[in-house]
């Protein structure tokens, strides 16, 4: 693999200027295209250690803004059921996991290194591909990858020898139930360097396609570090790669759809499997700058892609996806859930290197940013607002974000300049989770000691929230402030909180985040509050924002973190 370094003054000119160019028109880009090709950069940074993380389990009311800071709503209702539920039906994407065994069926390899990356499925394209870790594989083994993927979404394997050789590449799509891929290395794979790559969906997760359903089933091959899909298997030595026990190699390879057809396909396309602008990780040598993971001979070999996102973010979010900000500093109390949002591709900074977290958020640029987290359906139609043009820069995100439910208004105009309060905010993210709570709205609501303050309209949308450890406050974790305006810094906390709330990303711990109360504490608080005692809640998790008022609608997002940087809304 070639290696070939870089300054960084030539690296920082290019992304400058890149982010310069896209930010002069717009506050938020919209940027989901599968990584293309380039010449291969190999960076050489110091070594950083990582250690192995395995999966842990962890009526609607229409609302009419009358000030920057407040809003004002007739009423506001929110479904009681026995327990937390959210609506589920309006998601796009689902949540997946996959099992990846790497086979040998000739030949006297023991060992292979399997680096293991993700191209997230965002709308019609894809996200920057992110690196996922370096695995040790023993062959015949299986290791399991849960959390943080959804269907739809690519995953990129490379693969070496244990001298770091390239020696071959494959891509595989997540299905909607648990896929079980296999990849099949030929007899010499240091020499012939092609990949048969099997999968299919595994919905009793046995580590086996389950029988009766669609078998994927093609050919990938390297040379040099070009990387082509074929489109038959006739050119090649099959018998190297049929396992005994398995159907025959197909003549004709058979691909899921997104790889043959449309503007991402694979099929008869020649790839560079180390572009300009891939992350570090992806480009160093196996073991250079993350240590290698040895998976397990048992069945514990479980990782939680979310957590290994935010472990390895440092070097594996791509060099063209900022992370860091001029303004952000080390102890920022907002660091970790900007850099992981931006990592995520839902926010953006501006072209001078800044994020301005302690500026206030516009009504556009948190539309740009639901749009970016949130992938849900349509629940009912667009329409024209007077003061939003077709050439606005947020137009489409404004468009999404009323049309999948989040964003409610009362007329014709949108406002787009306009700031948000807090309380626009939350009831923005409850109305467009469709979330519920159980238990007593004041026991819950005795995490705030402004508790008063807090409109009897909206208590409802508040509690669910709070039960699901979606606020943030700063400064103070105890006083929601629902009528202070709200700042981009506690935005990104709230929809990274919300995003957490799905299951969808790992938790970042803050010290301003209001504890997740689980159903049981809240009946034990009940009967401590018939005692005339109403404890406070200190807690550790994140907050978000929402934007203008509403109660509780359906939803989906995307999300992990874990070093700095970040961005301002996202970019389509």
């Amino acid at each position: 693999m070639k290696h070939i370094n870089q300054s960084y003054l030539a690296y920082f000119s290019k992304v400058v200027v890149a982010a310069t160019f896209i930010a002069m028109f717009s506050p938020t880009a919209y940027a989901y295209k599968a990584s293309g090709s380039s010449t291969n950069v190999a960076p050489t940074i110091g070594n950083s250690p990582s250690q192995q993380l395995l999966a842990n389990e962890s009526t609607r009311e229409e609302v009419e803004t009358t000030s920057n800071r407040t809003i004002r709503r007739r009423t506001l209702t929110t479904e009681r059921r026995n327990q937390v539920t959210s609506s589920s039906n309006s998601v796009k994407g689902k949540a997946t996991n996959f099992t990846l065994a790497i086979l040998q069926p000739a030949g006297n390899f023991s060992e292979v290194i399997t680096r293991v990356s993700v191209k997230g499925k965002r709308g019609k394209g894809y996200l920057k591909e992110r690196f996922l870790g370096d695995y040790k594989y023993k062959i015949k083994q299986k290791a399991k990858f849960v959390k943080g993927l959804r269907a739809g979404d690519r995953v990129v394997v490379r693969l070496y020898d244990t001298q770091n050789r390239f020696i071959g590449y494959s891509e595989f799509e997540c299905l909607t139930a648990n896929t079980a891929v296999n990849l099949i290395l030929s007899e010499n794979p240091s020499e012939y360097q092609v990949v048969r790559t099997v999968y299919g969906v595994d919905a009793n997760s046995d580590g086996k396609i389950d029988a009766g359903t669609t078998t994927y089933d093609y050919f990938t091959q390297v040379s040099d570090e070009r990387v082509s899909f074929l489109s038959s298997s006739q050119s090649l030595n099959v018998s190297q790669f049929q396992v005994q026990g398995w159907s025959a190699v197909p003549a004709t390879s058979v691909y899921p759809t997104s790889f043959s057809q449309g503007e991402y396909t694979l099929v008869r396309q020649s790839i560079n499997a180390f572009s300009y602008n891939l992350a570090s990780a992806l480009k160093a040598r196996p073991g250079e700058l993350v240590d290698l993971i040895q998976v397990s001979d048992d069945s514990s070999s479980v990782y939680n892609v979310s957590q290994m996102m935010m472990m390895y973010r440092k070097f594996g979010v791509d060099s063209s996806v900022p992370i860091k900000f001029d303004d952000v500093s080390e102890n920022h109390w907002a660091k970790d859930f900007i850099a992981e949002l931006a990592a995520l591709q839902i926010i953006q900074g501006f072209p001078d290197g800044s994020f301005r977290p302690d500026e206030q958020l516009t009504r556009a640029q948190f539309a740009a940013m639901l749009s970016q987290a949130f992938d849900k359906v349509q629940v009912r139609n667009p329409i024209s607002f007077r003061d939003v043009s077709t050439k606005h820069w947020a137009y489409n995100a404004i468009r999404e974000a009323y049309s999948t439910g989040f964003l409610a208004v009362s007329g014709s105009q949108f406002n787009p300049a306009q700031s948000l309060s807090r309380l626009e905010v939350l009831l923005t993210i409850a109305r467009g989770l469709n979330y519920t709570f159980s238990g007593s709205t004041e026991t819950i609501l005795a995490a705030y000691t402004d508790i008063t303050s807090i409109r009897s309209d909206v208590r409802s949308a508040i509690a669910a929230l709070t039960q699901r450890g979606i606020v943030v406050n700063y400064p103070d974790v105890q006083t929601l402030n629902a009528d202070k305006v709200a700042t981009r810094a506690e935005v990104t906390a709230l929809i990274y909180k919300s995003l957490v709330s799905t299951g969808e990303v790992a938790d970042i711990s803050s010290k301003y985040a209001v504890e997740k109360i689980q159903r049981s504490e809240v009946l034990d608080q009940g009967e401590i509050e018939v005692e005339n005692k109403k404890p406070r809640r200190h807690c550790n998790q994140g907050i978000g924002n929402g934007a203008e008022g509403c109660d509780p609608g359906n939803s989906h997002p995307h999300g992990g973190s874990n070093d700095e940087g970040g961005r301002t809304p996202g970019r389509k």
